[in-house]
């Protein structure tokens, strides 16, 4: 009670005191409603209705592959990849379908059902019947079962048989085993023992009475978890060190990244410190569980923890880098159009509900404004005093005017005790600018406040730049600018100053423009596509600017006149931009229909790294709106969506960002049967040996990314070939390969395109019998051996046939010869009887010539049978001949006639050969039926003989009447020259035909006489 006051004094002091005792409660209120609706969503389920079998699963495990293997209560078995859940039950083998425990060993997956133990071979199961199977643990590279009657083991032999240990093991229900100091530590439902073999019979000591479910061990700890009187330490020679008995009803712990983790029955997770049981963190219903029961915590070996409950299904529990607010955690609604941060808190809107805020505190609605209520308010911005303009859909302006100041506040119960403090008291005041108020339009999609003045751009009245008086209330226009003042194009999108205080615009229709000095310099459609502008930004006198359907688009340009597209080593996840910013680290965020993208870009403006987020990124959103988007004062980034608001804060480690992926072969086949042993496959230098005709094969192959599915590509090669482009077919099929070695080659790479280190798998196709090299030298050089008989028996037939043909050739030659020495013997029978007949009448008129005449008859007979018996002679030789016959002939003459014989060579006569009597015919044809069967008084003949390189040409010249016109009066002359068809034929044999020409030397149509050419080939001795 106040006292001894003065009656004024009194009734302030208790209205003081009210107020202050109101304001206190409704800030402890408020505190306590929004941070027990507030999350971080570090939890993500996957239920039934994302194709898991059952909501119960009890254990986890993780292949060499990556896939994620879960065991249920009733569903059977799942395997899990990040995005499908593929399911494996009793119709598919399992030997029950209710799963407890279960561990991945290189390929196998070893299962512990109600009924036994499975062994799953990614083909097959093969199932041993066990009492039903709590927990598989490898020890020693031997496997372990604790059943609920005893231990058992998998042998070498492939068999499962029982441990035999103490009756207190043997028929005891044991939940765990662990190996720590050379010591195996068993943890039943009837206490905790340790012994040093489970192979051989050793004692058995008991360390403590109890439940005990679990047990996990530190490098010199080893903990055991009862089911109802909490955890137990021991040291590894078992002395008790330390007892929690928070939390209870426990089913499993284990140690990940230096804590320990329990798993409870009906409080969800407990982190605690394992060196002083303090609780460091839980995890509950409050944070995001939809059931307290927990079975089992298992970490993948991406860092990922996965939370395995019974009737929650499989929830994934990772470090947000998000905090969202949604209708389930405190907001009235869901779509957030716009965002504005102020100094002390974050101000949106909220579908057609109005204004609210996030402060120290939490969440709060604004409360309702008259005249501006159930709008859809599309834009925020704030000035230096932290009061916010919203401008809406229909309703105009929203000015929000807030004045902060101190208040006094009066306590204590006597004068003696009065107290007097200051705190801050805020009162804010709502002002609706709108048409009826002389605001030009209702509908506003932009706003940007400068010091006292603001600009608004309107859906389809321009732009507005404005101030407001409070005191008066009244609105002062400062410019309007439509279509009069140059905007040609009055669908404004959005509106942003650059950093020379130039106030820029973009437009519906893509269009661009300025104003400077309250002067429009409208630019138009400078990106060179057909779209529409939905945001802008200015980053370090760079232009940015996004699209509704054609992508970022930039420009450095002084007055931002050539624009290009934002491109890079990485592409953003859409075409389509709904928001731009700029964070504290200069990176480039934007937003779409599929989350939003964070870009590194370099000095060039180039993209060298993106980083994605949507929802399994944490970002639940999922579709952003357009330009709600804006930047604390700790640099802490919000952004509205049509689920929720969003916080990110770029402090959270991400610890899978470079983690490089593994890529494995999931199934090889050959000719559509499936290869058997894929533990062969992996052997590095293993070589498959196939058939010729096994030359169909089939490559598939897998990474599995758990968070990030749908990001991961692959591509691949064959033998030295190129890689093939990127894709996200993760299987190949080869038909028709050649014969002989060959390497497929796969490779992957992730979300954030880290590549893995490629698999290879060799094989050889073998070459068929008849593309073997040896069976081809064989058939080669069978096949030679065959045409060289068949040759060889052709030649010697052919030379058997030649040597035949030879000897009657040479008969024939023989033959042919004497009888050309015979022709060569033979003188004209006429000749010589006129020859004896001219001797024997000079032997009585003139004896003189007679013996002139008989000697050189005998010398012309003589080099006749001299010259018969040689094939050749030399020019020289044949020379004398003529000359000896041409003098008989002389002679004999009734009719007196001359000869010439000339000869034109550069060579030796005597080196010059010639067929013997080769030339005699013709001239004796010239004397005989030329010369002396002509009318002329003097006869003349002249015979020329000449040498070329290659020939030797002799020509015969009379001035008889001619031998065509001679031959026709044959009939009637017994002359007849046998020797001159011999010689023609002679000629042609050595020449060919047309080497001897016969023609008649003609003036003026009269016949003057005969000409004889012919050539034979030149020759000589040398």
């Amino acid at each position: 009670m106040i006292k001894n006051l003065n009656p004024f004094y009194s009734k302030t002091l208790q209205a003081l005191k009210l107020h202050f005792e109101r304001t206190i409660l409704a800030l402890v209120v408020l505190f306590f409603c929004n941070n027990a609706t507030s999350q971080t969503n570090e939890l993500k389920a996957y239920t039934v209705e994302d194709g898991l079998p059952q909501s119960q699963v009890y254990a986890i495990a993780q292949d060499t592959i990556g896939y994620l293997w879960l065991g249920t209560q009733g569903g059977g078995l799942a395997r899990f990849d990040g995005e499908h859940f593929e399911v494996f039950n009793e119709k598919s083998g399992l030997g029950s379908s209710y799963v407890n425990t279960l561990v991945s060993i290189n390929n196998d997956v070893l299962i512990g059902t109600r009924k036994g133990v499975s062994i799953f071979n990614g083909r097959n199961f093969k199932n041993f019947n066990t009492p039903a199977v709590r927990q598989i643990r490898v020890i020693n590279k031997e496997i372990y079962f604790a059943t609920i009657q005893g231990i058992f083991t998998l042998t070498n032999t492939g068999k499962v048989q029982q441990c035999v240990l103490s009756e207190a093991i043997n028929n005891a229900s044991v939940n765990d085993i662990v190996f720590k100091n050379n010591n195996y530590w068993i943890a039943t439902k009837e206490g905790f023992y340790k012994t040093q073999s489970l192979l051989k019979r050793k004692p058995v000591s008991q360390i403590a009475n109890g439940n005990f479910t679990s047990i996990t061990t530190t490098i010199d700890q080893i903990f055991a978890a009862t089911f109802n009187d909490g955890i137990r330490q021991y040291n590894v020679d078992g002395t008790p060190l330390n007892t929690s008995n928070i939390p209870r009803r426990i089913n499993s712990i284990k140690i990940l990244d230096n804590k320990l983790w329990i798993a409870t029955d009906t409080k969800g997770l407990f982190v605690l410190n394992p060196n002083t049981f303090e609780i460091e963190a839980t995890i509950s219903d409050r944070q995001g569980l939809s059931v307290r029961h927990v079975r089992s915590v298992f970490k993948d070996t991406s860092g990922q923890l996965w939370i395995a409950t019974s009737g929650g299904g499989l929830i994934k529990y990772f470090p947000n880098q998000f905090t969202h607010y949604d209708k389930d955690t405190g907001l009235i609604g869901n779509r957030i159009y716009a965002v504005e941060s102020t100094k002390d808190r974050v101000w949106f809107s909220v579908e057609e509900q109005g204004l609210s805020y996030i402060d120290s505190l939490g969440i709060k609605r604004a409360p309702p404004v008259s005249d501006f209520d159930n709008v859809k308010i599309k834009t925020l911005a704030s000035d230096a005093s932290g009061n916010i303009w919203a401008g809406s859909e229909g309703k105009g302006l929203l000015y929000k005017h807030i004045r902060k100041y101190d208040s006094i506040v009066v306590s204590g119960s006597s004068i003696a005790t009065i107290k007097l403090d200051t705190i801050k008291i805020e009162k804010v005041t709502d002002y609706v600018l709108n048409e009826k108020v002389g605001f030009p339009s209702n509908w506003i999609r932009s706003i940007y406040v400068d010091g006292n003045d603001v600009w608004a751009a309107t859906y389809g009245d321009g732009i507005v730049k404005f101030n407001y008086d409070t005191k008066r209330e009244r609105i002062n226009i400062i410019k309007h600018f439509g279509k009069e003042q140059g905007i040609d194009d009055m669908l404004i999108r959005d509106l942003k100053p650059d950093e020379q205080g130039r106030i820029w615009y973009g437009t519906q229709a893509g269009a661009i423009g300025f104003i400077d000095n309250n002067n429009v310099t409208h630019l138009g459609n400078m990106l060179g596509v057909n779209t529409s502008i939905n945001t802008l930004v200015f980053k370090n006198n760079t232009l940015y600017i996004g699209t509704a359907d054609s992508g970022i688009f930039y420009s450095t340009d002084n007055d931002y006149k050539n624009f290009k597209p934002l491109t890079g080593d990485k592409t953003p996840t859409s075409k389509n931009s709904y928001l731009l910013i700029f964070d504290s680290e200069n990176n480039l965020w934007t937003g779409s229909e599929r989350g939003i993208d964070k870009l590194v870009l370099n000095n060039e403006n180039e993209i060298i790294d993106l980083f994605h987020y949507g929802r399994t990124d944490g970002f639940l959103g999922i579709e952003t709106c357009l330009n709600a988007v804006a930047e604390d004062e700790n640099n802490t980034l919000w952004f509205g969506a049509i689920y929720g608001l969003t916080a990110f804060e770029n402090n959270v480690e991400n610890k899978d960002l470079q983690t490089k992926p593994t890529i494995h072969f999931e199934s090889i086949d050959i000719g559509y049967k499936s290869l058997d042993s894929l533990l062969k496959l992996n052997t590095k230098n293993k070589v498959l040996n196939l058939e010729p005709n096994e030359n169909q094969l089939s490559f598939t192959y897998r990474t599995v990314d758990l968070n990030h599915p749908k990001g991961v590509q692959y591509r691949y090669k064959i033998d030295n070939t190129k890689w093939s482009p990127w894709s996200t077919t993760a299987q190949q099929n080869f038909a028709g390969l050649a014969y002989g070695k060959h390497t497929f080659s796969a490779q992957s790479r992730n979300y954030r395109w880290i590549e893995s280190e490629p698999i290879k798998f060799k094989f050889n196709i073998g070459t068929p019998l008849f593309q073997q090299a040896w069976f081809q030298w064989l058939l080669i050089a069978c096949s030679l051996l065959i045409l060289f008989t068949i040759v060889f028996a052709y030649v010697r037939n052919l030379k058997k046939k030649n040597r035949t043909k030879q000897a009657q050739l040479e008969l024939e030659n023989h033959l042919l010869g004497l009888e050309q020495k015979a022709l060569r013997l033979q003188m004209n029978p006429h000749f010589i009887f006129n020859v004896l007949n001219g001797i024997k009448a000079m032997g009585v008129t003139d004896t003189k010539k007679m013996n002139t005449t008989i000697n050189s008859f005998a010398t012309l007979l003589r080099g006749i049978l001299n010259n018969s018996r040689k094939e050749q002679i030399t020019l020289a030789e044949e020379i004398n001949v003529l000359k000896n016959y041409i003098e008989v002939e002389q002679l004999m003459a009734q009719k007196p006639f001359k000869y010439s014989l000339q000869i034109e060579s550069d060579l030796d006569l005597e080196e010059v050969l010639i067929p013997p009597m080769l030339v005699q015919p013709f001239v004796e044809n010239a004397i005989k039926h030329g010369i002396s069967s002509s009318n002329q008084i003097n006869g003349n003949l002249e015979i020329l003989f000449k040498t070329t390189q290659t020939y030797l040409t002799c020509s015969i010249t009379d001035n008889g009447k001619g031998i065509f016109e001679t031959q026709k009066n044959k009939a009637t002359t017994s002359h007849q020259s046998v020797a001159l068809g011999v010689t023609k034929e002679r000629i042609e044999s050595l020449s060919g035909k047309g080497a001897l020409s016969i023609s008649e030397i003609k003036e003026n149509n009269i016949i003057k006489g005969t000409r004889i050419h012919f050539k034979i080939p030149l020759e000589t001795e040398f």
